[in-house]
């Protein structure tokens, strides 16, 4: 069957771009499709394939300026030529999943989310410092697109989702049934270190929903030293609000990464996230995670084995999670060995084994035998 695996931009490097690294690594004969791709926000699996862009990618300032231009992504979506496709693999929170395939093409999405932007655009909005003239035309906009995504709903011919929450999701905004298959976690990229330094960490984009400032607020409070690393336009506003026990590295090399993962005292993850890889990745080093008991997180860690959960989104709740931790002894290689149930090769089975139940002649050939159960 020819394959094609269309994912929604390479604009920025997250959870939704290692699925697709992962599903081109199960089908790597298949031709890759994106809106926008830039090669610094490209997959290191992906770099050395010819990704065929929309024209999207000539717009002035698209690296840069990717998400002002939303209301243009439907258009570059049905530009995507996927005529003579037989199995059309789309990794979409926004738009893949719109694209226009042949009647007789089978279409599977795996579904990250539903557009946040969209479907929770007051809590999506609610954080961003928006002026009046774009708090007045923005739902506007957002209400077209809204509109645009019903209809683009209906394209898929399976949904596959990375969580029960997303799921469920999906079912309230589309009315359209999934099958969750957890996102793959690279395990052995982690090493169970022998050392532990007195920090805690925080591995994500700078983006106001995922609540790093509730991190540095009870960090600050507590005195207690925090690394933040990652890049995003919230950057400057959470530094002015970090008191000196707060340092942020910005963007970090894999090598660096690793290394302060294998060493940290625990990860703090303060969002409302729909699965959460980052979580998994540092279980798999041995460490602990702290995590707000929503979303994604209340299907990964495991409170008192594998992390704690703070209830509240507030700093004095996080707080309290942090001191609590610190009282406790955690075994490493349990926590370990919960990360392991999530490793890519687990990941690869459950979708070799949705394909096969779905169309056989579409299951690349593994050396590995193929579970007959989805899990």
């Amino acid at each position: 069957m020819r394959t094609a695996l269309v994912h929604d931009y390479f604009t920025q490097m997250g959870g939704a771009e290692k699925v697709a690294e992962a599903l081109y690594r199960l089908f790597p004969e298949a031709s890759v499709f994106s809106t926008v791709a830039t090669s610094a926000c490209t997959p290191h699996g992906l770099r050395e394939t010819k990704i065929r862009t929309s024209w999207m990618q000539h717009l002035p300032g698209i690296s840069r300026y990717y998400r002002q231009y939303f209301p243009f992504y439907p258009l570059g979506v049905a530009a995507l030529d996927l005529r003579g496709y037989d199995l059309v693999i789309t990794s979409s929170s926004g738009y893949a999943k719109g694209v226009r395939t042949d009647n007789n093409a089978l279409h599977v999405c795996y579904c990250h989310t539903p557009m946040r932007w969209v479907w929770r655009y007051q809590d999506y909005s609610a954080r961003e410092a928006y002026s009046s003239a774009q708090r007045f035309v923005l739902p506007l906009l957002i209400n077209t697109l809204k509109l645009w995504d019903i209809q683009a709903s209906r394209q898929p011919d399976q949904y596959v989702v990375n969580s029960i929450a997303v799921a469920e999701r999906v079912w309230s905004c589309y009315h359209r049934h999934a099958v969750v298959i957890p996102p793959p976690i690279e395990v052995n990229r982690f090493q169970v270190g022998t050392e532990q330094d007195d920090y805690y960490l925080i591995l994500a984009r700078l983006v106001s929903y995922k609540s790093i400032d509730l991190a540095i607020q009870a960090c600050t409070a507590l005195n207690r030293r925090l690394i933040v690393i990652g890049e995003g336009p919230d950057r400057a506003r959470l530094e002015r609000m970090s008191g000196p026990s707060i340092q942020f590295l910005g963007r970090q090399p894999d090598h660096a990464v690793e290394s302060y993962v294998r060493r940290c005292r625990a990860l703090i993850f303060p969002g409302e996230e729909d699965f959460g890889m980052v979580p998994l990745e540092v279980n798999a080093a041995g460490r602990p995670v702290i995590a707000y008991a929503k979303g994604g997180a209340l299907e990964t860690v495991v409170e008192g084995s594998t992390g704690l959960f703070f209830r509240q989104p507030t700093r004095d709740a996080l707080a309290g999670a942090i001191e609590d931790l610190e009282q406790r002894t955690w075994n490493t290689s349990v926590i370990r060995r919960h990360a392991e149930s999530f490793d890519v090769n687990r990941f690869e089975e459950r979708f070799v084994s949705l394909l096969s139940s779905l169309a056989p002649e579409s299951v690349p050939l593994r050396p590995k035998a193929v579970p007959k159960a989805v899990a």
